[in-house]
């Protein structure tokens, strides 16, 4: 699981769980089929669909430099209707 860092907690990502869809953040170096065979393999359960997207990195400054952080990769993983995913921890802010 070295590929899904944490599950994302916002207000469409809630109202997607009644659709039995999925949000979490992934590495942004990992493909589509691997994080689809990472979830069907650790989680045992099936996956009919996934959507992704880019994000992009958010600015911070040091002093007078501006900088960014690296950008991210989302996924929405949409399971077989009868399957489900036990809650995944919260990222710590």
């Amino acid at each position: 699981m070295d590929g899904i860092k944490y599950a994302v907690f916002t207000d469409k990502s809630i109202r997607l769980l009644a659709k039995n869809q999925y949000t979490s953040n992934v590495e942004s170096g990992s493909t589509r089929t691997e994080i689809k065979h990472w979830v069907e393999l650790f989680f045992g359960v099936k996956v009919i669909a996934m959507n992704s997207h880019r994000l992009p990195g958010k600015g911070r400054r040091m002093g007078r430099i501006m900088g960014h952080t690296m950008p991210y990769r989302r996924m929405i993983i949409t399971l077989q209707a009868g399957y489900s995913i036990p809650p995944l921890r919260k990222k710590r802010t």
